[in-house]
């Protein structure tokens, strides 16, 4: 055998060995490791930063609801400033879950467990009639079937009391009938749902411990 091929199966003897040893210390790439990402480019890292902070921009959480520039605009601005974690979103949301849950304490005449989110005037109008539906001895049937549309009618704010106003229009869906104190139906069809059109006006003093809003007044 030359000296040649000698040198060459030594050097092919100890590449394989680097390759081995190489492959024992870093490993294999398989499974769900996350890949290699590559570093940005200095020009990219300074366009996204200047997209992450926009000064005096529109606020989203405000134009999503109400025109921009607008009264109600203007006022939720104002209640955000007086309390930073005020969200309109976020309102609209537990909104939502008010409005089923009053209505339908109303309609069942179980007021007391939702006098806490009632002003003092509205819930002695709602106990009102829940007590003349007991003296006439009429109950109600009724089930939330859902909202069919949910949106942010007026917003007002008073700088000086803190004291803030937001008014929303529901379109809901339910079920509800009327029975005399012989079972016969009075009102309504327990088979038939129908659509219940309100505009409820919920009130709270921004920047205050309590966080639940009250509902102040209600119409149609």
């Amino acid at each position: 055998m030359s000296n040649a091929v000698i040198q060459l199966l030594v050097l092919a003897g100890i590449a394989i060995f680097l390759i081995l040893r190489l492959k024992s210390v870093l490993g294999t790439r398989e499974g769900f490791e996350k890949p290699e990402v590559p570093l940005e480019a200095p020009e990219t890292r300074s366009v996204r930063r200047g997209f992450e902070v926009i000064e005096g921009g529109p606020d989203q959480d405000i134009t999503d609801h109400v025109p921009e520039g607008s009264d109600a605009a203007i006022a939720l601005a104002a209640m955000k400033r007086a309390e930073p974690t005020f969200n309109v979103t976020g309102f609209l949301q537990g909104a939502r879950g008010a409005y089923e849950m009053i209505l339908m304490a109303f309609e069942k005449g179980e007021i007391e467990k939702v006098r806490a989110f009632l002003a003092p005037e509205v819930y002695a109008a709602f106990e009102s009639v829940v007590k003349d539906r007991e003296q006439q001895g009429l109950t109600v049937q009724a089930e939330f079937l859902g909202l069919r549309d949910l949106a942010l009618e007026e917003a007002e704010f008073n700088n000086s009391t803190r004291e803030a106003e937001l008014s929303v229009r529901f379109t809901g869906e339910l079920i509800s009938s009327v029975r005399d104190a012989n079972g016969t139906v009075v009102e309504g069809d327990p088979k038939a749902s129908r659509k219940q059109r309100d505009v409820w006006t919920f009130a709270r003093k921004m920047g205050s411990a309590d966080p639940n809003w009250q509902l102040v007044a209600t119409g149609g």
